[in-house]
């Protein structure tokens, strides 16, 4: 039992440094060749933070263990939403850009009613479902590039003249550079991938040994270990006072976790909805989970869209949503 503690905990870590080194690594390569800042963050940054999340519920479903695959998703949102986003924005809220968020916000809800209504209607994840979900992802992917790169060609043309000439004084670092950066990116994906086969092998074993579904553990710890990335990403961002970040970075990583997560863990391996728990003879996860994951969603982006701006209440509303949510996993 203590071993597997500690290798869970060593997954964690692992999982941390992983995400971290990864998307420097990819962030350095992308601004080395000029790639547009908000192209970083609407792609390398948000996938980067949700890779864990992809080997965690990737290698659970491999392994036949459909309960983490699926409370992973839907956990990490939670998380993600009711914790992490809280946090920074019950410290410091920050305006928003609404334009920026309509795509990654509403391209969530649309994902998230097709995966809502797969659980309640058929109760079962098929490999088409997972492969819509995945052509979803890549057709986000597709416009947010084209997007990011049509509404930055003016810019580009303007400093054109400027990066020709700082271009010298770069060239006689740029192939150190280049080499740490892809380093950094081989090393995170190896550290995620090992980290991803601690935690779910350790967190199924801890889980059987205190006799707590695997569902519950894949929902709250499992869940938070693979958001660690996120919240680096978010304490980093509040730091600097680029609060608009981390919340961009947390909808765009919680749409991944419906169509990239999701959809891998599906078509690697198809799984029924788990039914550890039950509330008056109904499934706890479609009465409790799902609707909590719309819940607190819809208070962190409601207010942004609408008003273009963050305010503490929403923070400390999702904060004790999440303490709420928590307690009654393990109470339950």
């Amino acid at each position: 039992m203590l071993t597997a503690v500690l290798l869970f905990i060593l997954g964690f870590i692992l999982l941390i440094f992983g995400g971290n080194w990864f998307v420097d690594g990819a962030t350095g390569v992308a601004k080395r060749y000029h790639i547009p800042e908000l192209l970083i963050g609407a792609t390398v940054v948000s996938i980067g933070t949700t890779l864990p999340e992809v080997m965690v519920s990737a290698t659970s479903a491999a392994k036949g263990i459909g309960d983490i695959a699926y409370g992973n998703a839907i956990g990490s949102i939670i998380c993600n939403t009711s914790l992490i986003a809280a946090l920074t924005v019950a410290i410091k809220p920050a305006p928003v850009g609404r334009k920026e968020l309509y795509k990654p916000v509403i391209c969530f809800f649309i994902a998230a009613v097709f995966y809502a209504a797969t659980a309640y209607i058929t109760g079962y994840f098929s490999r088409i479902t997972g492969i819509i979900l995945l052509i979803m992802f890549i057709i986000y992917m597709i416009t947010t590039v084209r997007d990011a790169l049509a509404s930055s060609k003016s810019t580009a043309l303007k400093t054109g003249t400027e990066d020709d000439k700082s271009s010298g004084q770069q060239a006689g670092d740029t192939k150190g550079s280049l080499i740490s950066d892809i380093v950094r990116i081989i090393v995170g994906a190896a550290l995620i991938t090992v980290g991803a086969n601690l935690l779910v092998d350790n967190g199924t074993l801890i889980a059987t040994a205190l006799g707590v579904p695997t569902s519950v553990i894949a929902l709250t710890f499992v869940a938070l270990g693979t958001s660690l990335p996120e919240l680096v990403t978010a304490i980093t961002s509040l730091a600097k006072g680029h609060g608009a970040l981390s919340l961009g970075n947390v909808i765009g990583a919680n749409l991944f976790n419906l169509v990239l997560v999701g959809g891998v863990s599906m078509t690697i391996q198809p799984f029924h909805i788990p039914v550890e728990k039950t509330i008056a003879g109904m499934n706890a996860s479609l009465i409790v989970d799902t609707p909590v994951m719309f819940t607190v969603m819809l208070i962190l982006t409601l207010p942004a869209v609408i008003m273009g701006k963050l305010y503490r209440a929403q923070g400390m509303a999702l904060l004790a949503i999440y303490v709420g949510y928590i307690v009654f996993q393990f109470a339950l």
